[in-house]
């Protein structure tokens, strides 16, 4: 048995392709497709420290949350300064990464040469470092409306722990506050993890005000172009995208997506497009689609459909019925 085993194994390993060749091929395509590859880089932001730095801001934001160790208001201090010390010298890093990257994107070399690349880097990371105060205040009101918001929520902390909206609003604000500052490429890979663990995506470029919930939260989709004012309630499968990308890049810088106003709740499945306005105190019912402005503290909701209920033939009954008042 050992024998014909150990003889069919040879046969196969002789009739497989030689390894040089399928090598060959594989870089024949690498010249064929130069878009595809990204050799003799020196500079290219790691996606894995990205997603680190967001989960030590995570800590900052959220002190005794997600760390390995209790805290207590005796260790805090030191804790937080190692945890900065860290933040700072991993973000200067992928922004030094980024910006020179972005500087060969767009001149071949010109990143190489850029030492105003690593000056701008320290000066955009202590930037940002600098506006966690104000980033923790934001991400307070956002905690508070989903606990105040969901009455299946037994606490601020259940919220914190286990909301996938509300982790993506905090990786969108970590991620905006980059985007503003103007750092290329970090603040997209940030927004595309969110989408990846969550299921919603919202792209760094939206502006969304406090108190802002995401309630279930598949699906959600919220364009780069948009603004949300404050107390903005969103449910699954809510999409507020462009009306038509037809154009592609010359849609670029342009305002393509909607305006929604203070206190407005958007409701299951509504799609809404194109660069219209929600008036403050609207309410959006599930699955309408919209593509038109609409004056404040107005509701819109979809025309009910015709609901039949008829009887079905009875049968014999049987066991295991789902009929049988047994079942």
């Amino acid at each position: 048995m050992t024998s014909t085993h150990d003889d069919n194994q040879t046969s196969a390993a002789a009739n497989r392709a030689p390894l040089g060749e399928m090598v060959d091929a594989i870089l024949q395509s690498y010249r064929q497709l130069p878009s595809l590859h990204h050799l003799d880089a020196t500079f290219l932001p790691h996606r894995g420290r990205t997603i680190d730095i967001i989960e030590l801001v995570r800590r900052v934001v959220f002190p005794g949350f997600f760390d390995d160790q209790r805290l207590t208001s005796d260790t805090i201090r030191f804790h937080v300064g190692e945890l900065v010390n860290c933040l700072r010298g991993q973000l200067y890093e992928q922004v030094r990464q980024a910006l020179r990257h972005d500087a060969n994107h767009q001149a071949q070399g010109r990143g190489d040469a850029c030492d105003l690349c690593d000056h701008k880097a320290a000066k955009l990371t202590d930037d940002f470092l600098g506006r966690i105060p104000a980033l923790r205040d934001v991400m307070a009101s956002d905690v508070q409306a989903a606990f105040d918001g969901d009455p299946a929520a037994g606490s601020i902390d259940e919220t914190i722990f286990c909301y996938p909206g509300v982790d993506a609003t905090f990786i969108h604000r970590v991620a905006h506050e980059l985007h503003v500052l103007g750092v290329p490429l970090l603040p997209r890979i940030m927004s595309e993890y969110a989408h990846n663990e969550t299921g919603i995506d919202i792209h760094p470029g939206a502006t969304i005000g406090r108190s802002f919930f995401i309630d279930h939260g598949t699906g959600v989709v919220i364009g780069e172009t948009c603004v949300l004012g404050d107390h903005v309630k969103v449910y699954q499968g809510v999409t507020l995208g462009a009306l038509s990308t037809k154009g592609g890049q010359s849609w670029r810088g342009r305002k393509r997506h909607p305006t929604i106003g203070n206190d407005v709740t958007l409701y299951g499945g509504a799609i809404i497009l194109g660069d219209i306005t929600i008036g403050e105190g609207c309410v959006i019912g599930g699955s309408v689609f919209l593509t038109k402005s609409v004056e404040p503290w107005h509701t819109v909701t979809m025309k009910t459909q015709e609901l039949e209920i008829r009887p079905r033939p009875r049968k014999p009954q049987r066991n295991g019925d789902l009929d049988s008042p047994s079942a």
